[in-house]
């Protein structure tokens, strides 16, 4: 027997209406492809004793693109790389804090499970939104705001709007014999700008090595230099 219901009322059904409680945050509610919800593509393959993480320039609010060329895998320390997905300003305050975190374990699964400890139990932190990829000749993790680090079995790791087409090409190829880490992560990005509309191909990465070595840049700057030195071949056979 309820409180203050008969057995009839019960039978009838008469019984005060349940409110129904979500716990998940509202940006887990919103429906797919709302105005604020669509990021970015990064993605990070290791193969053959390299790393290669790569991320295109375009910045999206709402239906508009602001911005083709920013910066989204940037040099946390020496063969230390990371790329964002998310708030430019979530993001690079997470960055920030993530070096501070850096300069206090070196390592850096030590560093990522302090800084998802931080991200996850800070009343300020966990405000922010915005996904982290976090790699390192030995090791390649993801990290999210809600305390995961998360090392991916075959090394391939796809974050932003266009992650899923990314790791999805990404995958396809990693197999593929004769195949470096750069010229699987510059070929799924490809397919990932043809489908992805938030997802430009003005790229920018990051490469490192096992052996020590690293190398960075951006495609427009690639291509200018290139430019330079057709010119100045061309002069030189002039002359």
């Amino acid at each position: 027997r309820l409180a203050g219901l008969t057995p009839s009322a019960v039978a009838l059904g008469r019984l005060p209406a349940v409110p129904r409680v979500f716990t998940a945050p509202l940006s887990a509610l919103a429906a797919p492809g709302a105005p604020g919800m669509h990021g970015t593509t990064v993605l990070c393959v290791r193969k053959g004793g390299e790393v290669f993480m790569i991320a295109d320039g375009q910045v999206t609010l709402g239906t508009v693109t602001i911005k083709g060329n920013a910066r989204k895998v940037r040099k946390l320390k020496d063969n230390v790389v990371t790329g964002f997905a998310g708030g430019t300003a979530d993001a690079l305050t997470l960055f920030e804090r993530l070096e501070s975190h850096f300069q206090e374990h070196p390592e850096t699964m030590r560093a990522c499970v302090e800084m998802a400890k931080a991200w996850r139990t800070d009343k300020y932190l966990r405000r922010l939104e915005a996904v982290m990829i976090v790699a390192d000749p030995n090791v390649s993790l993801m990290l999210t705001g809600t305390g995961d680090v998360i090392e991916p079995p075959d090394g391939v790791i796809g974050i932003g709007s266009g992650g899923h087409y990314a790791i999805a090409a990404a995958r396809a190829l990693v197999d593929v014999p004769g195949m470096s880490a750069e010229e699987i992560g510059r070929k799924a990005m490809a397919v990932t700008s043809d489908l992805c509309i938030y997802t430009n191909a003005n790229y920018t990465y990051e490469l490192i090595k096992e052996d020590g070595g690293k190398a960075g840049g951006d495609d427009v700057a690639s291509d200018a230099v290139r430019e330079c030195c057709a010119v100045c071949a061309n002069v030189t056979l002039e002359q």
